[in-house]
């Protein structure tokens, strides 16, 4: 392409394009859990990020439309298991259905702050609720951690809309 001629603007209306450009990006795959109104809430999140080491932050996105939106943004705090390549079924189980579908048979542990975590993930973080950002139809959570634990297993990855594994 020359100097003179310009590049073409995307659509703002191709949201297939769009997402197809973004899955160019390989992402680690997490389920978010927390503890509001004396039930478990969890969804699968792959915007999960780390953001500052002292104080130990993390951030994850959040659509303001979803189900579990006053859940996650009221409770106080989250937990946030890094799944592990053996636990590509729970990333698709806690990405759609109801609540009780997501938890269904699902192995959890119970945390000091009674938020729960995935047992066999390659990672979990507890964190209390830091700060709430608004970021277009999304909400950036930003946690706190209080307390991690990390096991050498590989973990889960999506490229591509496809399940793969990072680490040998």
């Amino acid at each position: 392409m020359s100097a003179s001629t310009p590049a073409p603007q995307p659509s703002t209306t191709d949201h297939a394009d769009y997402r197809h450009a973004l899955a160019s990006f390989g992402t680690g795959v997490t389920v978010v859990t927390s503890r509001w109104k004396d039930q478990d809430w969890g969804m699968t999140c792959n915007s999960f990020s780390s953001v500052s080491l002292q104080p130990r932050l993390v951030l994850w996105s959040i659509r303001r439309e979803a189900s579990s939106y006053e859940a996650f943004t009221r409770s106080g705090g989250f937990t946030v298991s890094v799944l592990s390549h053996a636990q590509q079924a729970l990333a698709r189980q806690f990405a759609t259905g109801s609540l009780e579908q997501r938890f269904a048979g699902v192995p959890v542990e119970r945390l000091a702050s009674d938020r729960v975590c995935l047992p066999g993930a390659a990672a979990w973080f507890d964190c209390e609720l830091h700060q709430l950002v608004d970021a277009g139809d999304h909400t950036i959570v930003i946690g706190r951690v209080l307390d991690y634990a990390s096991h050498e297993t590989p973990a889960l990855s999506f490229w591509r809309s496809r399940f793969d594994r990072f680490g040998s």
